[in-house]
């Protein structure tokens, strides 16, 4: 089987693939937000993985949430594994300030203001190589 995203995650932007997952990009200039999708065909949730994916997948979640705490304003990140509209594991993380537009409840179908084009892609860029900087850390590949 080949490996291809469902068409929600697809849509969209693409970041960097680390060892296991893609790193995908939500445009939501509300919320720094990304997505780990682990690139193993009909995974739809952890239980799918083997226990090596998982490890895996917990390292490259460690990594993606210390780079976008390093690079956003934040008062508490958000790691979720849901799933119920998009049937494909994939891990949100995002950051969140106390007074954002949903706090203290959840952003899923809710506020959002896309980027402006250029800022969309400069914070593309930006994660992108702090994700590089990342993965000379030893302890994430």
């Amino acid at each position: 089987m080949v490996f291809e995203l469902v068409p929600a995650l697809a849509k969209k932007d693409h970041i960097i693939d680390l060892k296991l997952s893609t790193v995908l990009f939500e445009d939501n200039k509300l919320y720094p937000w990304v997505f780990l999708v682990p690139r193993r065909e009909g995974v739809k949730n952890m239980t799918y993985l083997s226990l090596e994916d998982r490890l895996q997948l917990m390292r490259e979640i460690a990594l993606v949430e210390t780079v976008m705490t390093t690079l956003f304003t934040h008062d508490q990140t958000n790691v979720a594994m849901i799933g119920n509209k998009t049937p494909q594991l994939h891990v949100h993380v995002l950051c969140r300030t106390k007074g954002d537009a949903d706090w203290p409840g959840t952003v899923w179908g809710h506020h959002s203001e896309p980027y402006p084009a250029d800022e969309k892609v400069q914070t593309i860029a930006k994660i992108k190589a702090a994700i590089e900087a990342a993965l000379r850390n030893p302890a994430y590949v």
